[in-house]
């Protein structure tokens, strides 16, 4: 099943529209309509809303795990993305950097 496919099923089962879909997570509803075609991939940032929107996993969306649930490791790694998006750049870099130096010390 294709990405495309997944988003129209995940769509399907809410029983909403693409315009709802798109205004929700802020793309336009060609932009959308692209992605369930398989015409056009969408950004990294995109890809985390439609995600959280869906309440499924990043990778339920392009292709992998099968049952569309998020685990819970994959829970915590969406609230990351999430938050590291809602940051400006120099947060966003320094936040990361504490993280990379928190997984060297556990390495």
């Amino acid at each position: 099943m294709t990405m495309g496919d997944r988003l129209r099923e995940l769509r399907l089962r809410k029983n909403i529209s693409q315009e709802e879909v798109a205004r929700r997570v802020g793309i336009t509803r060609s932009a959308y309509s692209h992605y369930e075609i398989n015409n056009r991939q969408p950004v990294y940032e995109t890809l985390i809303k439609l995600a959280n929107f869906f309440e499924v996993s990043l990778d339920y969306i392009i292709g992998g795990e099968q049952n569309g649930q998020i685990s819970p490791v994959m829970s915590d790694t969406v609230e990351i993305f999430r938050l590291l998006n809602n940051m400006d750049h120099e947060k966003r870099k320094r936040s990361i950097d504490k993280m990379i130096k928190v997984l060297q010390q556990v390495e």
